[in-house]
């Protein structure tokens, strides 16, 4: 029952991208087609569902033991980066034309800060074990790929939607991002992943 609370509680009231704001910069380049946004947002599942169990091992059976906290950063994002290899090669060979619709933000993903801070959230702020660390990097994804296939959905039907000149671009993706953010705060107080915090 704990490992579901988790992931529904990293979708929704502690979704990393729109309740700390992480991962924005392909949020906002790749939501303008829903092909190109699905095909991101499974990428991040996985590259989220992988590297958050693997770098919680890391952490807990290399690097505190032998007093190597220092090179968390360095070792997080190696992780990270060749899980993304892994991503990209394999998109390359099975989905060409996908991997040409998410060019640079495709590989974007290694320094994608959203990747990045789930593993720190799950092993320094709330101390997570390994099975909850795994659930909340697949539901930390699914709450990344949720978000970016609303807003391309959003903003699909915003191209032929009539509005003044100023808001079209980014002034409206800005705005439509604060609404959405809203309407994720009122998840707050479901469930709070602090409840689960060293246990």
């Amino acid at each position: 029952m704990d490992i579901l609370l988790i992931v529904i509680g990293a979708v929704l009231t502690n979704n990393i991208l729109l309740t700390a704001f992480l991962g924005l910069c392909p949020f906002v380049g790749v939501s303008g087609q829903y092909s190109s946004a699905s095909g991101m947002g499974m990428a991040v599942i996985f590259v989220l569902t992988v590297t958050v169990p693997i770098n919680w091992l890391l952490n807990n059976f290399v690097l505190v033991p032998f007093g190597l906290e220092y090179l968390q950063l360095i070792a997080f994002i190696v992780t990270i980066a060749f899980t993304v290899q892994v991503v990209e090669v394999s998109m390359k060979r099975f989905s060409p034309e996908l991997y040409n619709a998410l060019g640079i933000f495709l590989p974007l993903i290694t320094v994608n800060c959203a990747i990045f801070g789930s593993s720190l959230w799950a092993m320094v702020l709330w101390k997570l074990n390994f099975v909850q660390s795994a659930a909340f990097g697949f539901g930390g994804g699914v709450g990344w790929a949720l978000a970016i296939l609303a807003m391309a959905a959003i903003r699909e039907r915003l191209k032929v939607a009539p509005m003044p000149a100023g808001m079209r671009g980014a002034g409206i993706t800005l705005i439509i991002i604060g609404l959405m953010a809203l309407g994720f705060a009122g998840f707050t107080g479901m469930i709070s992943l602090q409840d689960f915090a060293g246990s």
